[in-house]
């Protein structure tokens, strides 16, 4: 979870420096806490694990206002 944190904020980041205000972004590590992929990754740690994982790695960006 903290790991997805950090990405959410890093990319929150990146936009900052592009222009975007700050409070206009709203960023939410989404990794453990809402998986996507439930219960059909099991096993021991491989290649094979952590490609069926990968869908969990991810964060949502809002960025809100008009233009």
């Amino acid at each position: 979870q903290t790991l997805s944190e950090r990405r959410a904020a890093a990319v929150k980041s990146y936009l900052v420096s592009k222009g975007i205000e700050a409070n206009r972004v709203y960023t939410e590590g989404k990794g453990l806490t809402q998986p996507v992929t439930g219960d059909k990754c099991k096993g021991p740690k491989s290649k094979a694990l952590i490609q069926c994982l990968q869908p969990d790695r991810r964060a949502d960006i809002e960025i809100i206002g008009t233009k």
